[in-house]
Parts: C-alpha cells; structure tokens; sequence
C-alpha cells in the first residue's frame, strides 16, 4: 500500500510539474507575443526571397530565429516599459506582469537575454549590418515608441520605422561581407512603412476608449474617432498603391503579376478605407483591421513568387 502510494504521490508530483512548466511556458509566449513576432519575421524571410540570387537556408534559418528572438524582446521591453498602464486597460490586463504571473526581474532577464541572443544571431550568423539594423529596431521600439504613446500621436510615425525594418533585414540578409542597404531593401522597407499607419490606426480606432484610460495618443486627430482621423488613413490607404509599385519599376526581376496583386490588392484595401470614412464605425475599422493582416503578406508574397516567374 505504501508502494503504490508513493507512485501515486510521484505521478502527482509529474503531472504538477508538467501543467506548471506548460502554463509558464504560456506565460512566456504571452509576454514575447510570439505569435506576433512570427508575423513579423516573414515580411524578413519574404523579402530575402524576393532579394537573395542564392537561398541559403542556413541564412534564413538564422533569419527567423534571430528575427522571433529580437521581436520577442522588443515585445517584451514594451510590455515592461507598460506594465502598470497595460493593468488599466481591458485588452491588456491579463497579461502576465499586470497580474502577477511573472515577476520584474524575471521579465527582464527573459527581455534581455532574447534581445542579446536575437542581435547576436544576426550579427554572427548573417553579416554586421543584420546586428545593427536589430539592434536600431530593439532601442527606437522600446526606448522611443514606447514612450511616446502617451506624449503625441506622432508615436505611431516613429513607431513605424522599427516595424519595418524586418523587411530591410531580409533583404540585407542577402547580401555579403559587411552587408549593405540596397536600393530594393528602402523600396520594401516603404511599402511596409506607409501600410502601418492605416493598419496601427485601424487598431487604435477599435480600442481608442480603452487606450483613453492608459493616456495613449494613438489617432491622427485630437478629436479621435473623427473625420479628420478617417480622413488620414484614407490618404495613407490610396498612398499605398503608388508605393507598391515602385519595387516593380525598379526591381528587374518583378514584373507584371505582383504589379496587378499590388494594384488589386490597393484597390480594395483603399475602398475599405474609403468606407470608414463614410461610416465612422468600429465594424468598419475591424474590416480595415483585418483587411490590412490580408494586405501586406499578399503584395509581398507576389513580390516573391514575381521572382520566379
């Protein structure tokens, strides 16, 4: 009997100990947005396909490790930079620092150590300028856009260069020796900087009351939810379908096809747009919303699959 009770305890003790490591690992991944993070590292791996006259997966490899890990820390830095303005807010008060679930010290360790690793990868693995265009996205992310949300709508404007230099990475990636900001990697690097401003003010229009509580400035107008805001995205929208077209003029080997995608794809996005203007709603800014995850893998997937045909 007391053999069979201590297999019992023991059995106990491993499902304990499993469920316990599961829901940190959880935890973990909540803080990091991980899944936010693998988003970001494909316009990375999208754009050293579009960029790289020869694959190497041993580059890639390195460019979607290296790429989550930076992203998780440059999550993770927000998330502690915020952590007692994410408990005033709905959509961010069961995150793990604002309930408890992890600790200051911890989530700064965690932060760091990705951050290190992240650049390091980079760095080592792919060439000096990868290092250095994550690092500059690490520190405008966390030590300047973050900050600045509650100062200035401006904020998303410099919050904007960080998120999009994964796609300069990509293609710097392909590249050699030191490494080097082609003209293809500003050209990809603008079609992704003009996207965020309607996709980011899609976002903020949906949660604008529960960013209110935080202090967050995130809308164009001081007004908010009005016609001056919907009227900037709108702008912005249309601006989009120029700007993708300017790696097809540019890049001899895109062409037709991610030229009419680009233009599809512009088109529709922009008469999204074009109905949050009319509307003001928040149903039609969940349709810009989503309309924008849409939007951007699309045009640049045919960017890709254009370097093929």
């Amino acid at each position: 009997m007391k053999q069979n009770g201590r297999v019992h305890s023991t059995k106990q003790l491993q499902v304990a100990t499993s469920v316990g490591f599961q829901s940190k690992m959880k935890d973990y991944s909540e803080f990091l947005k991980l899944r936010l993070a693998s988003l970001v590292v494909l316009s990375s791996v999208i754009c050293y396909g579009v960029a790289a006259s020869e694959f190497s997966l041993s580059i890639m490899a390195a460019l979607i490790i290296g790429g989550t890990l930076l992203t998780g820390a440059s999550n993770g830095f927000n998330e502690i930079i915020e952590r007692d303005l994410d408990a005033l807010m709905d959509r961010t008060k069961n995150r793990p620092l604002p309930t408890s679930k992890m600790n200051l010290t911890e989530a700064i360790v965690l932060a760091a150590t990705f951050g290190i690793l992240g650049i390091g990868i980079l760095g080592y693995f792919i060439n000096p300028m990868s290092g250095i265009l994550g690092f500059i996205a690490l520190v405008l992310y966390a030590a300047v856009y973050t900050p600045m949300k509650r100062k200035t709508p401006f904020a998303v404007f410099v919050g904007a260069f960080p998120g999009s230099i994964p796609t300069m990475l990509g293609c710097v990636a392909a590249t050699s020796g030191f490494g080097e900001i082609t003209l293809l990697a500003w050209l990809m690097f603008s079609v992704q900087f003009i996207w965020q401003f309607p996709h980011f003010w899609a976002i903020a229009w949906r949660v604008n009351d529960d960013y209110l509580k935080a202090g967050f400035k995130m809308l164009p107008s001081e007004g908010g939810r009005d016609r001056a805001s919907a009227f900037q995205i709108l702008v912005y929208t249309i601006g989009l379908i120029p700007v993708s077209l300017l790696p097809v003029l540019f890049e001899p080997t895109l062409g037709l096809f991610s030229a009419v995608v680009a233009i599809v794809a512009g088109v529709i996005f922009a008469l999204q747009a074009a109905k949050l203007y009319k509307s003001l709603s928040s149903e039609d800014a969940k349709k810009l919303m989503f309309g924008s995850f849409v939007y951007l893998p699309v045009v640049q997937l045919a960017y890709l699959i254009d370097t093929f045909l």
